[in-house]
């Protein structure tokens, strides 16, 4: 259910482009004031243009200092933050045994740590004013992990983790959590600008995080999943008066939740025998 509720306040990371950009601008077409942030925040200007209820910061999730700033600079502006949205973060494509220790602490920084430096310094406002809205962008990866994709579906489940943990220690305090999981959709996302992949190739992937380099490359901008109507939903999401701890957005992404939840409960059956043996005797 959604109701309507008074002008918010919005927090987005890496809304220069891509679903960051489109909530950014579902947020302020809805009639809310928008914190838009990015590395370059001119890119802000560029996609979102001028508003006086627009403020384009300058964020690197990586910098703690960099993350205190810019949301010091939005309650100045606004005086308070309602809707904090974690979206910054990159691909990584690569078999796990492919990519380097490197490229694994790096995705971590900005995917995980950075939407921990981010949360922790909103938080406090959000705990003061007793109400809000956390969500945080995973992916289908952040559900059911895949070949190719295994370092960064793990950055995702971190995310996953984190989301559930925030939305018990939170949900007594009035503000509300939420994980948003897309699966495919036509951004940018599997373009060089949003997705490294690993500099080593193991000829025995082939067959697996091979097949999915070539696969990323020919399905790029031609994804089924509509960023818009996933904006909109974001936004009627920030009203609702009771928003779920998951919310899965795409065909793909609802069609992969039933695969793993049909294999995961066969398997616990094939095995709860064995599970269960392991307590002491009673």
């Amino acid at each position: 259910m959604v109701t309507k509720q008074s002008k918010r306040v919005w927090f987005i990371t890496g809304a220069s482009r891509g679903i960051g950009a489109e909530i950014a601008a579902a947020a302020l077409a809805a009639g809310d004031e928008v914190v838009a942030t990015a590395r370059d925040p001119q890119r802000i200007r560029e996609r979102l243009g001028s508003s006086e209820s627009l403020l384009p910061v300058a964020l690197d999730v990586t910098n703690e200092q960099s993350v205190a700033a810019a949301v010091a600079a939005a309650l100045a502006r606004f005086g308070r933050i309602d809707v904090l949205v974690n979206n910054a973060g990159y691909g990584l494509i690569g078999a796990v045994e492919e990519t380097s220790g490197e490229d694994v602490r790096r995705l971590f920084e900005t995917n995980v740590f950075g939407l921990l430096a981010v949360t922790r310094a909103v938080l406090p406002t959000l705990r003061k004013q007793r109400s809000g809205h956390v969500i945080n962008l995973s992916s289908i990866g952040g559900y059911k992990s895949a070949h190719g994709f295994g370092v960064y579906c793990s950055t995702k489940f971190a995310v996953e983790g984190l989301s559930e943990a925030l939305h018990a220690e939170l949900a007594p305090l009035g503000v509300a959590v939420t994980v948003v999981e897309p699966g495919y959709f036509r951004t940018e996302f599997l373009e060089p600008q949003s997705v490294v992949e690993t500099d080593a190739s193991i000829a025995d992937y082939a067959e697996t995080a091979g097949k999915v380099r070539a696969v990323a490359k020919s399905v790029s901008l031609q994804q089924p999943g509509d960023p818009v109507r996933l904006a909109r939903v974001v936004v009627d999401l920030s009203r609702a008066e009771r928003p779920p701890l998951r919310l899965a957005l795409g065909s793909d992404t609802v069609a992969a939740i039933e695969a793993k939840n049909a294999f995961v409960a066969e398997e616990l059956a094939a095995w709860r025998a064995v599970s269960v043996s392991t307590d002491f005797p009673r």
